[in-house]
């Protein structure tokens, strides 16, 4: 992943996919527009290929079906069906129980029962259609959190907050760097959108630097887990990405500072400040390496042991990142 980050942001700082697919730009599609549609297409390109590898190469093992009458953790909110289900099949129970009855004779007894089978029935082909629709996936998944070991709820906890701190880094890491450091702005004269457009670049070499730190800080997690501890580690980098992105506000505040002193409001990057801004965007690359991987080994490690538990947890934790 480190590896195509460095392809991804070195391509991403130079600017000149417009040049390299000039079929791409138009009358209505300037060199920006140009660059972004090449970026996808590349993009496109690349996962389709990285997609078909693993869909080549992936070998998948078939489950055995499961036993029809079972139900799932999301039964409750059927409404009760099973205790319908398992009524009517004590009455059905009973009434083949009761003797030789009289074939040729139909009492109200027994049409009461046969409705009640095909209730039954009718409940049951509504549980099996539950658990074999789209959203039974994700209501299974939730019903069954309770089922989670006790530790895991403080790393799903951890987990999302981490996540609330890191997103604004991956949204607005060049926006930052092109208004904050920069001081442009993409709606403004020529010499402010240019001074963005900088930014924006610098700030994609930036996060270039970011993917190096990455791929050399992914050797460097095993042996760091092995002296310390994962769970120890991953505090570490927690407390880094606050030291970091209370840096930014920092850097931010200097920034301004210096921008307003000018007698003339000289747009473009103070160099001290400029690379300050680069050598934060690549501390937070080791820190990053441990988000990619250390959660999900402090997960193996509550879930040694409990079967199936870990791929209940690994869902949860999806959750939890997406929501």
């Amino acid at each position: 992943m480190a590896v195509g980050n460095v392809l991804g942001f070195s391509a991403g700082a130079s600017g000149n996919w417009h040049k390299w697919f000039p079929f791409l730009m138009t009358r209505a599609c300037c060199e920006a527009c140009g660059n972004l549609k090449a970026a996808f297409l590349i993009a496109v390109v690349f996962l389709l290929f990285c997609m078909a590898v693993t869909l080549y190469f992936a070998e998948e093992i078939a489950l055995e079906p499961k036993d029809a009458q079972q139900l799932s953790d999301s039964a409750p909110l059927l409404n009760g069906s099973r205790d319908d289900h398992d009524a009517s099949s004590e009455q059905t129970n009973g009434g083949l129980s009761n003797g030789h009855a009289d074939t040729n004779h139909v009492s109200p007894n027994s049409r009461a029962e046969d409705s009640t089978d095909a209730g039954s029935n009718s409940n049951k082909d509504d549980v099996e259609a539950f658990n074999d629709g789209p959203g039974a996936v994700l209501v299974k998944i939730l019903t069954s959190m309770r089922h989670l070991p006790p530790g895991m709820y403080s790393v799903l906890l951890v987990m999302a907050l981490t996540w609330l701190s890191w997103f604004p880094f991956f949204l607005f890491d060049t926006d930052w760097m092109g208004r904050e450091v920069y001081h442009g702005d993409p709606k403004g004269n020529a010499s402010e959108r240019k001074a963005y457009d900088d930014g924006v670049r610098e700030g994609a070499f930036g996060l270039l630097l970011n993917s190096v730190v990455l791929g050399i800080g992914s050797f460097l997690i095993d042996p760091l887990c092995r002296m310390i501890g994962a769970r120890l580690v991953w505090a570490i980098s927690n407390f880094i990405v606050f030291a970091c992105m209370l840096a930014t506000t920092i850097l931010s505040w200097i920034s301004y500072d210096l921008y307003s002193s000018k007698l003339q409001h000289i747009v473009g990057a103070d160099k001290t400040v400029k690379t300050s801004a680069l050598i934060l965007f690549s501390l937070l690359g080791l820190p990053l390496s441990i988000t990619y991987s250390v959660p999900f080994s402090v997960t193996a490690e509550l879930t040694a042991g409990t079967g199936g538990g870990q791929g209940l947890c690994r869902w949860c934790f999806l959750l939890y990142s997406v929501f």
